[in-house]
């Protein structure tokens, strides 16, 4: 699992690559731990594979940007990742956007009110 991050303006990218499940679940948290970030789109069209471990680190990601004032957006996952995000209920936590654009959009909506 690789963790690449950009700045788009006040919001931070993330694009999670490869599975992120228990044996990768620590680096990513490693990776999001120094952002600071208060707004976070968690790009996740490159994620092959999530287990319920990876999905406790992306609520722990929306945990830490909410207790600093923000918020988190997931957006473009997979169908396979999709259908566990389905399962698990995440889209009442968390909007999932269509693309990147689209849940930057969202963000800087939110941060500007």
């Amino acid at each position: 699992m690789r963790a690449l991050l950009r700045n788009v303006g006040r919001v931070t990218v993330c694009q999670v690559v490869g599975n992120l499940e228990f044996a990768t679940a620590a680096d990513f948290r490693s990776a999001l731990a120094d952002l600071g970030a208060r707004h976070l789109v968690l790009d996740l069209s490159g994620m092959a594979f999530i287990d319920s471990t990876g999905v406790g680190a992306l609520l722990g990601a929306l945990r830490r940007a909410r207790e600093h004032g923000g918020d988190v957006v997931l957006c473009s996952p997979r169908p396979s990742v999709s259908r566990v995000l389905g399962l698990v209920g995440i889209g009442r936590l968390v909007p999932i956007a269509a693309s990147v654009d689209e849940a930057v959009t969202a963000l800087s909506v939110t941060s500007a009110a």
